[in-house]
């Protein structure tokens, strides 16, 4: 019998590949083939969609069928009827603006990688203790390196923390010193309409910045 990895290991193994979460928010699932294209050649492992973008589930759909071996799901997943969707349209991810204990559970239930959305040491310890696979610090404009670092000193040494919001190319190096595990990439990544080449071309310039 073939022993599928847990989500804990699945989320491991793309940290592991490159710790970037692509957010897809306003993606067409017109554009989905030639954007996750551009990402998936670029490196990238992580993908998300977020729920409020025009047909997600249709673009989740998409991106899982075309790249089985990213991970792929939502972002902005508020409730657990909306966990269900994902997985229903083969997502394995959940990443939320806020730690709600129903999308965890949910998430958990259905076998998914969950990383909920905190701003505050209760808040992480809650979601931790709720079974959250990581952290998805936001915003992170709110979140200097100096938070994250105390954040990291009080919190599991296995805890992946990824600052979201407002990440670019000149404050990774900041937030990776302090004890960032990763990053979720919005709008310096793609924005509504923008050409998959343009796409590829930043992909690859965080890629570049986060390794050097």
């Amino acid at each position: 019998m073939i022993t599928l990895p847990s989500p804990a290991q699945t989320l491991a193994q793309a940290m592991a590949q490159l710790p970037l979460i692509a957010i897809l928010r306003g993606l067409t699932p017109a554009e989905a083939p030639a954007i996750g294209e551009a990402l998936v050649s670029s490196g990238f492992a992580i993908i998300e969609v977020p729920l409020n973008s025009p047909e997600p589930l249709r673009s989740i759909a998409t991106l899982t069928q075309l790249f089985p071996q990213t991970l792929i799901g939502a972002g902005t997943v508020l409730n657990a009827q909306q966990v269900k969707e994902v997985h229903g349209a083969g997502g394995r991810l959940v990443v939320a603006p806020n730690f709600n204990p129903a999308v965890v559970a949910q998430a958990l239930a259905l076998g998914m990688v969950v990383l909920p959305g905190v701003a505050t040491p209760t808040e992480a310890f809650a979601a931790l203790d709720a079974g959250a696979h990581g952290l998805k610090l936001f915003p992170a404009e709110m979140i200097s390196p100096a938070t994250v670092k105390a954040l990291r000193a009080v919190l599991p040494a296995s805890t992946a923390l990824m600052p979201v919001g407002g990440i670019t190319l000149d404050n990774m190096a900041a937030y990776l010193a302090a004890g960032a595990n990763g990053f979720g990439l919005g709008s310096a990544l793609y924005a509504p309409g923008r050409y998959a080449q343009a796409v590829q071309q930043q992909a690859q310039a965080f890629v570049r910045a986060f390794n050097d």
